[in-house]
């Protein structure tokens, strides 16, 4: 297999298309709501969340089948159905219009893959197999998961914040440089963290009291 060109994309105001909403498409709708991109969902049902989304203006519901027009104007398409069929049929015709389309569990049907990933605010840590083991991503997840551990969200918001005055400053460039390695050198980080845990203790601490 060729190798996969990992990044992290933006969607904002872009057509994502979704083809099938059941609970797996539930589950893709769900990972693309907070992306900004404009969600247009064919399915011949849907689940209750997913209806949901639809009467709060969230996103886009057509309850009908399929039809090869719903491509024109998609940026990537999402395919969660159980029709192999269908799944051909959606896959060959993003291929003729140059449309990215994902078809869930079938990787030879896949331009791009969901990677397992571990979230901690703006800190985003994404494993691959490119669709050859998603058990093995799930474990990699399940460790990196306890090693960044929640106190890094608001760490990594912190150190953007100071980013910004370090690159702001009169300080020359080669400086600039020194301070920002520091700031996400390992010391740095284990000290921000400790100080993140021992202001939570003592909230924890003030709780009980109160």
């Amino acid at each position: 297999m060729t190798s996969l060109f990992p990044m992290f994309m933006k969607l904002t105001g872009r057509q994502v298309l979704v083809v099938g909403a059941g609970n797996i498409g539930e589950q893709k709708i769900a990972g693309l709501l907070e992306t900004g991109a404009r969600i247009r969902v064919v399915a011949l049902d849907a689940t209750s969340s997913v209806r949901e989304w639809a009467r709060f203006g969230k996103i886009e519901l057509e309850l009908r089948g399929f039809a090869n027009d719903d491509l024109h104007g998609t940026f990537l398409v999402i395919v969660a159905t159980a029709s192999r069929t269908l799944n051909e049929r959606v896959y060959q015709e993003a291929q003729r219009l140059g449309v990215l389309c994902n078809v869930v569990d079938v990787p030879e049907l896949c331009d791009f893959f969901y990677p397992s990933v571990v979230r901690r605010g703006d800190l985003q840590i994404a494993v691959s197999t490119a669709g050859q083991s998603p058990s093995l991503a799930q474990k990699i997840r399940q460790q990196l998961e306890k090693q960044f551990g929640p106190g890094y969200a608001t760490w990594v918001g912190e150190l953007g914040e100071t980013r910004k005055l370090i690159l702001e400053s009169d300080l020359d460039k080669e400086h600039k440089l020194d301070l920002l390695h520091s700031l996400a050198s390992r010391e740095a980080v284990e000290a921000a963290l400790a100080e993140h845990r021992e202001a939570a203790a003592e909230l924890i601490a003030h709780g009980e009291r109160a």
